[in-house]
């Protein structure tokens, strides 16, 4: 549920479950990153040279395009702009895709060890079903508003998602490491974060957020839908039309709007159909999703 552009020709890829709709033009293959594979992680390192190069690429001008270039139609009924107070532990998450596209999905700063982790969904940090496409240059960039970066940026230095998820395009789940900034605090030190909670049941009221690529707000504003959380199919859904750039945001359950805190139960994965929709799909955070934050918090 990524939207994405293309770095030569122009080309748009819309639906929940493919990369994120990316606008931009062709460049040279990046290095590849590190990638390892332990029990049910797997896991993929980016060099200082990496995160560089992240942070250099992605300019507040290159946001923009990318936000320009992309319009999955209108924001659905459900979704709603968020009014509410500053949540600045959620935000957009850029990189570029394994085909060479510039894309976006969303990212929520989550209570860890090393207060550096932030929790999407796997197919914004790799394509599903291949090892070897890793995806590179990306940055999350928490409270994102109308183009402002309140809290700055941080350059991702590593990602861990399931090794289903590698293999089989399975769990639909990530976490990742952020950087310090040389100039900074250490993330959730910075912007506060959301509990995270695993093996959770169904049945639960929640808010999901995400930057969705529909109009007006072509992912410039965090939107909202609310529901209760239903068992499908060995995923949770819920009633809720957030479109493709929403992928891997937060599904808070006991969301308090006056602290714009909650407890992560899942992320947005996909809707339903091949142009996604009406219900959305999150993981089960169960013992798999487990042990990829728990990678994560030790990196």
């Amino acid at each position: 549920m990524s939207p994405s552009s293309s770095r030569g020709a122009r080309r748009t890829v819309s639906g929940l479950a493919t990369a994120l709709l990316a606008l931009a033009s062709p460049l040279a293959a990046p290095a590849m990153p590190a990638t390892a594979a332990t029990g049910q992680v797997s896991t993929v390192t980016y060099s200082a040279a990496d995160l560089t190069e992240a942070l250099s690429y992605w300019t507040s001008a290159r946001m923009k395009q990318v936000s320009r270039a992309v319009d999955l139609g209108p924001t659905g009924p459900l979704s709603k702009p968020w009014t509410g107070k500053d949540i600045p532990s959620i935000g957009r998450l850029f990189f570029v895709d394994s085909s060479g596209q510039d894309t976006w999905c969303t990212a929520s700063a989550v209570t860890s060890g090393n207060r550096s982790v932030i929790m999407t969904a796997a197919h914004c940090a790799r394509l599903g079903s291949s090892p070897v496409n890793t995806y590179s240059d990306i940055v999350f960039v928490p409270g994102y508003a109308k183009g402002k970066m309140p809290y700055g940026r941080y350059a991702v230095k590593a990602t861990m998602t399931p090794r289903s998820w590698a293999e089989d395009t399975v769990n639909d789940v990530a976490a990742m490491v952020v950087a310090t900034p040389a100039y900074g605090k250490r993330l959730t030190d910075a912007v506060g974060a959301q509990n995270v909670a695993f093996g959770r049941s169904a049945g639960e009221r929640v808010t999901a957020f995400g930057y969705p690529a529909t109009t007006p707000q072509r992912g410039e504003e965090l939107l909202y839908c609310t529901g209760t959380s239903q068992l499908a199919g060995g995923e949770h859904r819920v009633p809720c039309d957030l479109g493709g750039g929403a992928s891997g945001g937060p599904w808070l359950a006991g969301f308090n709007s006056a602290t714009g805190k909650g407890t992560v139960v899942s992320v947005n994965s996909h809707g339903e159909g091949h142009g996604g929709g009406t219900p959305m799909y999150g993981p089960t955070f169960d013992k798999t999703a487990r042990a990829v934050y728990d990678a994560a918090q030790r990196g």
